[in-house]
């Protein structure tokens, strides 16, 4: 009898082991409150092996399988992901404050000045304090319209560049991008800085923003699994962060110091950073504004907002390549394009944008939020801390809302009130709520005019016989083959 009693409690603890590892390969976490659903998991990784290269897709597969509410553990964090309209609305309208946070980030806070740009900075005063100064001083409707010379001066220049090239094959995407660069800089910088390798050392923007995206859309497992944080230092990401952070800093650094020592004539219009100053100086908003907060606000206007247009651009001028019969219907609207003001009775033109963003957001899956309290989402109870994806790639090819989702056709936007402005979650490539993009009508402007100029000027015709719509990889979704092209001028 001792010796059985002394077998039984030597073997006590593997027992208890065996019974907790079965609670956690099978138990669900619907099991303690009434969770969203989950489906299978492994030990300590969770879902992440799961996810793969395109976790857009993923999740929507997912979703058809388990609803549009599916919560996954990736490592240690909880991570609600939402999939139809109904969920977007209830996370960014109806409990919007209760997810108006953002999760910690070790790849967010070594690139983005420890949280000081906008869009990943903690929802509090310092975030509401940045955000109006974004909005009014820089992407408010009346300061958009006054960089109107601006947009139509780079996209002057645009034409040039692929008259040169009328006859031959051209990249058409390094042309997206080289104009919503040059743009982005002149109105926030004050002049161009693409293209450059000058003799005092001063980078090419253009390829420090190009890694500086790429790397942020970078999957970091220390975030999800602290103590494989080591990871990341023996496969080199550590180092090509550190690099990439500190040539920015070096070049954003130098940008403010040479505004600080450039005189503004009476009457010259003020860039971006040059407001930053000024307000910087006269302190008159109650709130002080350091020296990071200013470069981080300058590096949030180009991280949120070239790869955005530019990605737009490529697809939808890949969309109409594709399906001639619309590019005919919006060549002949846009024959009568006189001046930019012309584009507001363009209404083919704004369907042609809208069915490009259903399919091809820019950012699928929005910017994740974090819940900081727990809350109650369709029924379901999400808990403190909740990591919350919406997956705006899924919403747009919901087939409960939208009739052959799958089929480029712009018009079905023409007798809908649907719009892209956060109002409608069916469309949602901006998010919505207080972390909506507060960018979209710099956007639309710069878009509008870009694409209607385009395709009054040029006929297009692609270098492929079946044109390739893969996509890319990373934090913002543009084609995996760049957008290669014949232009011939119009005729008439």
């Amino acid at each position: 009898m001792n010796f059985l009693m002394h077998y039984y409690y030597s073997l006590l603890p593997l027992f208890i082991f065996i019974f907790f590892l079965c609670k956690l390969l099978f138990s669900s976490p619907r099991d303690a409150k009434n969770s969203p659903p989950s489906p299978p998991k492994l030990p300590i990784l969770g879902h992440i092996l799961q996810i793969g290269s395109y976790p857009h897709r993923y999740f929507h597969q997912l979703s058809k399988q388990y609803g549009p509410l599916i919560l996954l553990q990736f490592g240690s964090v909880p991570v609600l992901v939402a999939s139809s309209p109904d969920a977007a609305r209830a996370i960014m309208k109806d409990h919007d404050l209760a997810f108006s946070d953002r999760p910690a980030s070790r790849m967010a806070s070594r690139l983005l000045y420890d949280y000081k740009v906008v869009g990943s900075a903690p929802y509090g005063e310092y975030w509401r304090q940045m955000r109006s100064i974004c909005v009014l001083h820089l992407l408010s409707n009346t300061r958009v319209q006054s960089f109107r010379n601006v947009r139509e001066e780079e996209t002057g220049l645009m034409v040039q560049k692929i008259r040169q090239s009328c006859g031959s094959v051209m990249n058409l995407s390094n042309v997206f991008f080289e104009l919503t660069n040059d743009i982005l800089c002149r109105v926030v910088l004050g002049r161009k800085y693409s293209n450059k390798e000058r003799g005092n050392g001063e980078k090419d923007f253009k390829l420090l923003l190009a890694e500086f995206l790429e790397l942020l859309g970078t999957f970091d497992v220390g975030d999800y699994i602290p103590w494989l944080a080591w990871v990341n230092r023996i496969n080199g990401l550590d180092r090509r962060v550190g690099k990439n952070a500190k040539e920015l800093d070096e070049f954003i650094d130098g940008v403010v110091e040479e505004h600080i020592g450039l005189k503004k004539e009476e009457g010259d219009a003020l860039d971006f950073v040059h407001i930053l100053l000024q307000i910087q100086r006269e302190d008159k908003i109650g709130f002080a504004i350091h020296r990071d907060s200013v470069k981080a606000l300058v590096l949030d206007m180009f991280s949120a907002g070239t790869h955005t247009v530019y990605t737009l651009l490529e697809w939808t001028m890949a969309e109409l390549i594709k399906n001639p019969e619309v590019m005919k219907k919006l060549s002949s609207e846009v024959r009568r394009l006189k001046t930019s003001d012309d584009l507001e009775t363009m209404q083919y033109l704004k369907a042609v944008i809208k069915e490009t963003l259903r399919l091809h957001p820019p950012i699928p899956l929005l910017v994740p939020r974090k819940a900081f309290q727990d809350v109650k989402v369709m029924d379901f109870h999400v808990a403190t801390g909740t990591k919350v994806i919406v997956n705006s790639w899924a919403i747009g090819r919901d087939p409960i809302v939208w009739e052959n989702p799958e089929e480029f056709k712009p018009e079905r936007f023409l007798y809908s009130n649907v719009d892209y402005k956060g109002m409608h979650f069916e469309l949602i490539p901006f998010g919505a709520g207080r972390r909506g993009c507060p960018g979209v009508a710099f956007t639309t402007n710069v878009i509008e005019l870009a694409l209607a100029t385009l395709v009054h000027e040029f006929d297009f015709a692609s270098t492929e016989d079946d044109l390739d719509m893969s996509e890319g990889i990373g934090l913002t979704t543009n084609k995996k083959i760049p957008l290669t092209v014949i232009a011939t001028p119009r005729v008439g």
